[in-house]
């Protein structure tokens, strides 16, 4: 068997996972109180930045707070 090597992060680099650069469609469907197809709807529209992974989409946090804050 071969050893595996491992490197430990210095702690003060560490991100707290509840610091998310992107979130997903059932964080919009939460955040928003809407439907996941009006989600949807919102990605085709183009109202915020996000990208695909395989077939998840994930929607840039930044771009999509900004929207938020236009429209409240």
């Amino acid at each position: 068997m071969e050893a595996l090597e491992t490197y430990e992060y210095p702690e003060e680099a560490a991100v707290p996972i509840t610091e998310k650069r992107c979130y997903t469609v059932d964080d919009l469907q939460i955040i928003l109180g809407i439907s996941r197809g009006t989600v949807y709807k919102l990605l085709e529209q183009k109202e915020f930045r996000w990208f695909k992974i395989g077939s998840a989409y994930r929607i840039s946090k930044k771009s999509f707070d900004e929207w938020l804050d236009s429209n409240i």
